[in-house]
């Protein structure tokens, strides 16, 4: 079987990875993605095989149109060219256009119903809608794909990352802590513009734990040009785009917007907190769950950092062993999907 894999964010990268391994044992596989900053770097990292397709289009509506549009085109002759039996993507919404206008059976994942845009591009056009548990079918079936296509699996999707990756994190107590602050998704079409409580979240940390180590993991060029003239040698900026992975076996406290990071740290056991800068219902499981905190107020969240720094958080580690073990394995799950004849 010939199958093609759409591969648009840093996330889809670390959770396709062991999906894209497993079928190429008995399957031609065709990996494509567009140029995009975090994408490009990490599969240079992971030593995944991409090619690269159209580009990010930005912030703005008309450059994202246009972007999408040029994609679609561009992937119309390579995939005519390729032949797949099969497309596998997280919703991308070239991928839905190119699979029904070439007859492509489409099978897609998903755990974000709030990103309306890429959802009602989407959604539509897929013959099979994979997604985590704690996610209500109605949520999806609203934008037009019938429920009986809509197969749900027990994990969230950063336990797939987890479940496929070797991580040393260690447990030996150190004075001075590892912080680390993941910026938000702000070009995404779904994201309100909240830099302002943001960086004031960022000022906040760095003003009350400068004996500790602060890492900041921008995700756009602007994002870093505006942490180095606000923060200076306060704090270390990541500036090259780096594995989850080995960042956050060095995390002792994770401060997140509440997206794919945040839960691969909860899920690890790390002292999580989620700024919430976009609301969504994995986010609400993990804070449910205990995995993480919720804190929206930067004063607030320098409390909580300080209790953390005082506690030997093992509910952390215990919480989240007893989620993983809870959890199935989305990549045997596409297997018994692909198999499916309807």
């Amino acid at each position: 079987m010939k199958i093609w894999f759409d591969i648009l964010t840093p996330k889809q990268v670390l959770f396709f990875e062991p999906m894209i391994k497993q079928l190429q044992k008995s399957n031609e596989v065709f990996c494509t993605a567009r140029n995009y900053r975090e994408v490009t770097e990490l599969a240079k990292i992971r030593k995944m095989k991409l090619v690269f397709i159209g580009k990010h289009g930005g912030s703005l509506k008309a450059d994202k149109l246009n972007a999408s549009l040029n994609r679609t085109a561009l992937l119309t002759s390579r995939i005519q060219q390729f032949k797949p039996d099969l497309t596998i993507s997280f919703c991308s919404p070239e991928a839905s256009r190119v699979s029904f206008g070439l007859g492509i059976r489409h099978i897609a994942f998903c755990d974000s119903p709030h990103a309306e845009a890429v959802m009602r591009l989407s959604i539509p056009l897929i013959q099979k809608l994979l997604i985590p548990w704690i996610i209500p079918k109605k949520e999806f079936a609203k934008y037009g794909i019938n429920s009986k296509d809509i197969i749900q699996y027990k994990a969230i999707d950063a336990s797939v990352i987890i479940r496929y990756n070797d991580y040393n994190i260690s447990t030996v107590p150190k004075k001075k802590k590892n912080i680390l602050i993941r910026l938000e998704e702000e070009h995404a079409a779904y994201m309100k513009k909240n830099r302002h409580s943001t960086l004031t979240i960022v000022q906040e940390i760095i003003k009350r734990f400068g004996n500790h180590s602060v890492m900041i993991l921008p995700r756009y060029h602007d994002q870093i040009a505006t942490l180095k003239r606000m923060v200076g040698n306060k704090a270390k900026i990541l500036d090259q785009v780096m594995d989850s992975k080995t960042l956050l076996q060095e995390t002792d406290i994770f401060v997140g917007s509440g997206g794919t990071m945040t839960a691969e740290s909860a899920l690890l056991g790390i002292p999580t907190i989620s700024y919430n800068a976009v609301p969504n219902l994995v986010e609400k499981y993990l804070v449910r769950k205990k995995l993480a905190i919720r804190e929206t107020n930067p004063k607030r969240i320098v409390s909580v950092i300080e209790k953390i720094l005082i506690s030997d958080n093992v509910h952390f580690r215990n919480n989240a062993k007893a989620a993983m073990d809870a959890m199935d394995d989305p990549v045997k799950k596409l297997g018994q999907i692909i198999k499916m004849k309807d």
